[in-house]
């Protein structure tokens, strides 16, 4: 179960009302990275994020317009089909991540990588919010050459922007195995809207997530 403490929830996720701006104002104007690489635009392509809890970052994706669909589960670890409870212990490795199937017809990599970064805190190691333990660590799991040269250039771009007053901790390291995490754990905020740690953290995140990227939602 995921712990609430009213007082520390407030800054998991998004930072400050300044920071927010500040974050939105880089990606206005950082120049996209040119890898001079070819999209296939003809096929779904995978991403795969840890930015805190899973229950948190399926619900900020699934909301996009091109993302096909989006799983919770566990990446980076030692252990094969672990368990929740397992990688709860912090003992095989895992982080917990969202598997995101898009259309880089309809938004690109580059789009997803402006959310992950504007929707969690990279500073904060092994931990948002309330939520400490390796599982909770701030991770990209790129799947090719295109996006591990994206993640890092705006990790980088970041990091020279001097958006945040604390080191960028962003893990960029290659795809291995994803494992799916149990069906409770899937389009979990959807279907538990009042549980506490949905009320508490997930939906004041959710909203002001709506907010900035409006222009990129779905159709309700």
């Amino acid at each position: 179960m995921k712990t609430v403490f009213l007082l520390i929830f407030a800054a998991a996720g998004f930072l400050g009302c300044e920071k927010r701006q500040e974050r939105a104002q880089f990606f206005n104007q950082v120049t996209l990275m040119d890898t001079n690489m070819a999209i296939n635009q003809d096929s779904i392509e995978t991403a795969t994020f840890g930015s805190g809890c899973f229950w948190c970052t399926e619900a900020i994706f699934e909301r996009l317009k091109g993302v096909r669909s989006v799983v919770s589960g566990y990446s980076g670890g030692t252990v094969r089909n672990p368990t929740y409870k397992e990688v709860c212990t912090g003992k095989t490795g895992h982080a917990e991540v969202a598997q995101i199937e898009f259309d880089p017809k309809e938004i690109t990599y580059d789009e997803l990588l402006e959310v992950f970064w504007k929707t969690h805190d990279p500073t904060t190691l092994n931990r948002q919010g309330a939520d400490v333990g390796t599982q909770y660590r701030s991770v990209i799991f790129y799947h090719n050459d295109e996006q591990r040269e994206k993640a890092k250039y705006y990790r980088r771009e970041l990091e020279k922007a001097g958006i945040y007053k604390d080191p960028i901790v962003t893990e960029i390291v290659p795809f291995q195995e994803f494992f799916r995490a149990e069906d409770y754990h899937q389009n979990y905020y959807a279907q538990n809207p009042n549980q506490s740690y949905c009320s508490f953290v997930i939906t004041p995140k959710v909203e002001k997530f709506e907010k900035i990227f409006k222009e990129k939602l779905k159709s309700k």
